[in-house]
């Protein structure tokens, strides 16, 4: 009892034994939790290593790259430089506080940083590409220009930095050569929606309205889940009169994402100019809700309301902008008729009377003198702009501009386009073709707006019916980081598990439920040592083989991810249907070539013991389709594509309506050239709810 104790305060690092802590074994479940996106739980065990051994350098690097994750730029760059303070020739820290002093504007200190950084590594792609950003971001154009020279003689096909520089060339507003780079970015990459959407958006501007049509219809072909494109896609056909196409395109993105701001506020103006007026107000009501500050969107509603007679709802929402902009004319003028139409003359002419004065005082500040035009923005007064435009940006506060559509910010959009360079997450995603992943057995799983399906299996369903743990088990291949509560109640869970298995060593459900635990807070070794006791407990316990193989190949994935030897390929559990490399890991060490072979056989033998307790879940509930699927794409990592298919085929007999099985047979019959047969599959996928399918249609379907 008192050993279990003792090791569960080591675990949860107790102050009083903080000094005892196995400081590699809890750094390197902490780079577990980091590798799979568990960021508030990874910077938990970095923590625990640095109150230890606060002399180490690797523990603030690795607590620095989670914080970038969660966008907590200033903490990231303060650990990063703890971090080089203690190990000054850690590369790949300059660079982490580089993208952490850039996501906080302060570009000369990253620049110094990439600077740095590449004295050690003077051929870093990544480096160069955020060095010549951060030089665009500080109006540099001719050092940016010197960095992308040497980027184009390092890489001369690399997609980003034609697309980059096109960007840059566009800021300097030289279009001709912005337009050159977009189309050698598309030579480069035919398949890459960005560089598109980039060049529909500089058409936009030239006016050419067609090509920008043609490129966003290119874009969204490729890349069919991006809502900047259909909302961009809907400007454009607005502009070329296709009310219903704008349309269609504003009810695509709110489908996606039913919070879009712009999306809504679009598509109620356009129902408010068609007269579809009740569902017009119901996407005013949205915006508002979500931005009670959007005055603009009031005005619109308190028109809506004024054309279907709530004249009483009309004065409230003229009533706020009014209190808001006391010299919008319009305002007083409306909000005079609506107060007529309830019979309060009096308030209806104090109304009029004040907006004609109003009006004549500023006819004769006209005549004296012309009006300050920023006051005239800010008031909202005088008479609308810019009326060969009938857009407006989304910061734009001038009320006149209230019935224009909304587009995003030129500096928010110059701002997100670099960011996506500087975060590094741009660069392949183009070019690889994920499977969906494993499914395993869990208590949490991530929300999903458009796929919502819940996965049934009558042996979990039986087992929850028991009540032998805490909370629900379901099946997913979504899982969802925890939160900070989560976390605690997940070692306390720990805790309470240990003290009773101390009391009764005989429980397998005990260690089940200790398993998920650990599992949960990514210590692997912890969590197979529990299934294995559970297994020794009940040969018959199919859901702990199940879990034991998905936790084996996490920790496997882990491991070799941290090698050279450990292919792009198998640690992206993905198929490449072009080519393309993945961009170099933040957090991932080259291995001594040496090693290979070492690495080769320790991956085959844990493919063995994985492929086992598939075999073994299957023998003992036959019907178990998640058990087909894993071992589907335990194949797939290995290559062997035919006996993948099968293990499909008997998913998808067993489960007519499973959409991710259709989904990677579809991939992997791809793979092998079947291109009629794998298109039906990834078409089955789509219209049963994986929406990338149809992307990946379209862009095999272009390439025959």
């Amino acid at each position: 009892m008192k050993k279990a104790i003792l090791f569960l305060l080591i675990q949860l690092c107790s102050l009083s034994l903080v000094a005892q802590i196995n400081t590699d074994r809890v750094l390197a479940i902490g780079r577990n939790a980091l590798y799979f996106e568990d960021y508030v739980l990874s910077i938990q065990y970095f923590n625990q290593v640095i109150r230890s051994k606060p002399w180490l350098a690797e523990p603030y690097f690795y607590r620095a790259i989670a914080k970038v994750n969660l966008d907590d730029f200033k903490g990231a760059e303060e650990d990063c430089t703890l971090c080089l303070e203690r190990n000054p020739f850690l590369v790949q820290a300059y660079y982490c506080r580089g993208i952490a002093r850039q996501s906080q504007d302060n570009y000369e200190g990253a620049i110094a940083d990439y600077t740095k950084g590449l004295e050690f590594k003077p051929e870093d792609r990544q480096m160069l590409v955020n060095k010549a950003v951060a030089n665009i971001q500080m109006k540099n154009f001719k050092a940016a220009e010197t960095e992308f020279d040497k980027l184009m003689k390092l890489f001369p096909k690399y997609t980003v930095n034609y697309l980059t520089r096109g960007a840059m060339y566009l800021e300097k507003g030289d279009s001709i050569k912005a337009l050159a780079d977009y189309n050698k970015a598309i030579e480069l990459d035919p398949y890459y929606a960005q560089a598109y959407g980039n060049r529909a958006l500089l058409h936009y501007q030239m006016n050419k309205l067609p090509q920008a049509l043609d490129d966003l219809n290119e874009a969204i072909r490729l890349e069919t889940r991006e809502g900047g494109y259909y909302i961009n896609r809907g400007l454009v056909k607005y502009q070329l009169n296709d009310l219903r196409g704008a349309m269609a395109d504003y009810d695509q993105v709110i489908w996606m994402d039913s919070q879009n701001l712009i999306a809504r506020f679009n598509r109620g103006l356009l129902r408010f100019q068609v007269g579809d007026n009740n569902r017009a107000i119901e996407d005013f009501d949205v915006v508002i809700e979500l931005e009670p500050d959007n005055y603009m969107a009031y005005y619109n509603r308190a028109l809506l309301f004024m054309e279907t007679g709530n004249y009483r709802g009309a004065i409230a929402d003229f009533n706020v902008v009014l209190e808001q902009y006391p010299n919008f004319l319009p305002g007083y003028y409306s909000r005079s008729e609506a107060k007529r139409k309830l019979r309060d003359e009096k308030g209806a002419d104090r109304d009029y009377w004040t907006a004609f004065e109003m009006e004549q005082k500023m006819k004769k500040d006209k005549s004296a003198a012309k009006p300050n035009n920023a006051a005239v923005a800010q008031n909202g007064s005088g008479t609308q702009t810019d009326n060969e435009e009938n857009t407006r940006e989304k910061s734009d506060k001038n009320i006149n501009k209230f019935n224009r559509l909304v587009v995003y910010d030129k500096e928010e959009e110059r701002k997100s386009k670099y960011q996506s360079e500087v975060r590094g997450r741009v660069q392949d995603r183009h070019v690889r073709v994920d499977l969906e992943p494993l499914f395993v057995l869990t208590y949490y799983e991530k929300a999903e707006q458009v796929k919502k399906i819940v996965y049934y299996d009558k042996m979990i369903e039986s087992y929850n019916s028991k009540m032998l743990l805490p909370r629900k088990l379901l099946v997913t291949n979504e899982e969802a980081a925890l939160t900070e509560a989560q976390i605690g109640m997940h070692f306390a869970s720990i805790n309470d598990y240990s003290a009773k298995l101390a009391a009764n060593p005989n429980l397998a459900n005990a260690y089940f439920g200790r398993a998920l635990d650990y599992m949960l807070v990514q210590d692997f070794a912890e969590a197979i040592e529990d299934f294995n006791k559970v297994i020794e407990l009940d040969p018959s316990f199919a859901m702990a083989y199940f879990n034991r193989a998905v936790v084996r190949y996490k920790r496997l994935e882990y491991e070799l991810s941290q090698t050279d030897t450990y292919s792009s390929q198998e640690q992206n559990n993905s198929l490449n249907l072009s080519t393309a490399s993945k961009q170099q890991s933040l957090v991932a060490p080259s291995a001594d070539a040496s090693t290979a072979k070492l690495k080769d056989n320790k991956r085959a033998y844990e493919h063995e013991l994985i492929v086992r307790d598939y075999d073994k879940v299957i023998q003992l509930n036959p019907g178990y389709v998640y058990a087909y699927f894993n071992r589907g794409n335990l194949r797939c990592v290995q290559r062997d594509f035919r006996a993948a298919i099968e293990d499909y085929n008997e998913a998808i007999r067993r489960d007519p309506e499973f959409a991710e099985a259709y989904f990677n047979r579809g991939l992997t019959r791809l793979s092998l050239g079947d291109t009629d047969r794998g298109i039906a599959d990834l078409s089955k996928a789509g219209e049963l709810g994986i929406i990338n399918s149809y992307s990946i249609i379209k862009r095999m379907t272009s390439n025959q």
